[in-house]
């Protein structure tokens, strides 16, 4: 099983971190077009998780890919940390995000991803906020460490039963990788730029269950501009020292130049699912269950 989603906010941090700029915009629409014109082709159902605000300021984005026929997923209504927020935040952060989406593009919001995989041990109380939404399939667990998330604790990288207090949600984590007794994340972001496609492909044959993960500015070669303090702290949160700075603009821009080419592969000559489907297909009577 091979799962391909899109993590969806581009035009709404482009215009929130730096004023809307025409150019970049255009080259989001591009992308968004060559993706969904390539899924089409490939016969292939993708999920795109998209921030609520998008449905607000940017309306045509989120339905032109339910439109074709994507199915539309919930990724935060402002794209804020979850691990930076209080559970009442948190609840009225999805609560607003879900009701925009479902609004505009008249289906119901079935699947979530957290910004940054940023749902972990700390703030496990999520999941019983995602399930009082009606979110049924979640997305949110990266079983390793890495920056601004992760769940390491959770014992799981393959679809699992999360049980919460009185709540019981349906979580189809990422899943790294075993290469030479060490886990290694591969299947997005960063990780799928760095991991050469012969390796990639290797790994998706010998593997059951993989979920790939990708942002539309992953695709563009261009690389992202290094960021000011005043931007790096009001986007992350984080103290904008130099070294942050310069660790972040490396692990974003690193190996930009050949990712789009390298997914054109994988969608020719592998089926993919999107959450949905793979979540039907799933005898989840068999999968683990793990209690928080």
């Amino acid at each position: 099983m091979k799962i391909l989603t899109f993590d969806t906010e581009e035009w709404y941090i482009e215009k929130y971190l730096n004023g809307g700029r025409k150019e970049k915009y255009r080259r989001y629409d591009e992308l968004l077009d060559w993706i969904l014109n390539t899924l089409d082709k490939n016969n292939i159902q993708a999920t795109f998780f998209c921030v609520g605000q998008l449905a607000v300021e940017f309306p045509e984005v989120v339905k032109r890919i339910s439109d074709n026929g994507q199915e539309v997923g919930c990724h935060s209504n402002r794209h804020l940390w979850i691990n930076k927020m209080s559970k009442p935040e948190f609840a009225e952060d999805t609560r607003i995000a879900v009701q925009e989406i479902e609004n505009l593009i008249g289906k119901k919001v079935r699947s979530f991803r957290a910004p940054a995989f940023s749902i972990g041990k700390d703030n496990d109380w999520a999941f019983e906020v995602l399930v009082e939404n009606g979110i049924e399939y979640d997305c949110s667990v990266f079983p390793a460490s890495r920056d601004f998330g992760g769940f390491p604790q959770f014992t799981s990288s393959v679809p699992s039963l999360v049980r919460k207090g009185d709540y019981t949600l349906k979580e189809l984590p990422i899943c790294p990788a075993r290469l030479m007794g060490k886990v290694v994340p591969f299947s997005g972001g960063g990780y799928f730029r760095l991991v050469p496609l012969w390796l990639q492909r290797q790994l998706l044959n010998r593997m059951d269950y993989v979920m790939f993960y990708f942002h539309i500015n992953d695709l563009i070669e261009q690389n992202s501009k290094f960021m000011t303090k005043q931007e790096f702290e009001k986007y992350f949160k984080e103290p904008g020292t130099l070294k942050n700075r310069v660790t972040r603009y490396m692990k974003t821009n690193i190996g930009k130049g050949g990712a789009l080419n390298k997914l054109d592969v994988l969608l020719e000559n592998y089926l993919f699912c999107n959450v949905e489907q793979a979540a039907e297909l799933i005898d989840w009577n068999k999968q683990p269950l793990i209690e928080l």
